[in-house]
């Protein structure tokens, strides 16, 4: 019996063995089971031909940099024009109503600067009459100032040049002691952009000349051909060409404009008027405070405009390609205004 009872337990032993394998080869075959996802892990196991087990391990990932932003260029900013607004004033230095009238009109335009055409301290040019000719009108233009009307200005925005007035004493001292000009200050030169400016002595008596062939004269050549400004004034006292009654003074008839030059500014003829010769323009500008002149009998040849009713002063203003010249009284009436163009590469 006890063997039996072995064969029928391992009968069904075997019977078990049969019906597992029977199960698995029915998953197998028409088995409509999923086939489970592909791993997401780091690593994934397949099976090689041989049957054995092969671990393969992806590459890490390539990190992908973020490229450099590109900078935004700055924009350009477009120069603004150079421009010039300024004054010009002639025999004026004589205290009193004129005068004072003349400087309001002047201030009442803001200008950037004063230049004046001579005689600026009647009658004789003496240190005791200066400052009540001059500061006691321009001082907040003029630097230094030492004078009694205030504290003057922080930079320089007074030039001047000599006239016969301002010799009459020791030979101007009390001019050369007032101001403080560039160079040896009789004669001169300086900038203000878009011009340049070229401030004469045209007096006899210049140690250096008053001649076309002086040594003066030979400086101003020099400055002009040097200068790079795109307009080139010349200022000096004695007018080369003029319809006032003092008429004209031929030694400065000078090759200017031959040298650069694009205009002449005189006084000494207590008038205003504009005179062109050869293309070239010529002003007078004597109104500025002293007595006021006839003209003679006949106008010099080439007279645009000209006129005494009143005493008055120019206003300019420039840019890089046109400079607009006005004559105006002290009422504020417009007697003359000239353009000029010109290309300034």
């Amino acid at each position: 019996m006890h063997n039996v009872k072995h064969i029928r337990s391992a009968g069904a032993g075997r019977l078990l063995v049969l019906l597992f394998g029977i199960l698995l080869s029915g998953a197998g075959c028409g088995s409509s089971a999923a086939t489970p996802p592909a791993s997401t892990a780091t690593t994934a196991t397949t099976t090689a031909a041989a049957g054995a087990a092969v671990t393969l391990t992806p590459p890490e990932p390539t990190a992908t940099s973020a490229p450099d932003p590109t900078a935004t260029p700055e924009p350009t900013a477009t120069p603004e024009p150079q421009t010039a607004r300024f004054a010009i004033i002639g025999d004026y230095g004589m205290a009193g109503p004129p005068e004072q009238e003349v400087a309001d009109l002047v201030k009442s335009w803001n200008p950037d600067f004063i230049v004046t055409t001579g005689d600026n301290n009647y009658p004789t040019g003496a240190a005791e009459t200066i400052d009540a000719n001059i500061g006691q009108y321009y001082a907040e233009f003029i630097h230094p100032y030492t004078g009694a009307y205030g504290p003057g200005a922080e930079t320089n925005r007074f030039f001047p040049i000599l006239g016969n007035h301002d010799l009459d004493i020791a030979g101007g001292q009390a001019y050369l002691d007032y101001f403080e000009l560039p160079g040896n200050e009789r004669y001169y030169s300086f900038t203000r952009e878009p011009i340049d400016f070229f401030m004469l002595n045209s007096m006899p008596g210049e140690p250096d000349g008053i001649e076309a062939d002086s040594v003066q004269a030979e400086w101003l050549q020099q400055e002009l051909t040097a200068a790079d400004a795109c307009w080139k004034l010349v200022f000096f006292h004695h007018p080369a060409y003029s319809s006032g009654h003092r008429g004209e003074s031929a030694w400065m008839r000078w090759p200017f404009q031959e040298w650069g030059a694009d205009a002449a500014f005189s006084g000494h003829n207590h008038v205003y008027e504009r005179i062109m010769r050869d293309n070239f323009v010529y002003f007078v500008n004597g109104l500025g405070g002293g007595p006021r002149y006839a003209f003679a009998e006949a106008l010099v040849p080439g007279s645009v405009v000209h006129y005494n009713q009143d005493h008055g002063a120019m206003l300019v203003e420039a840019t890089g390609g046109t400079m607009t010249l006005q004559f105006v009284t002290r009422t504020g009436e417009v007697i003359d205004t000239y353009t000029m163009e010109k290309s300034c590469l």
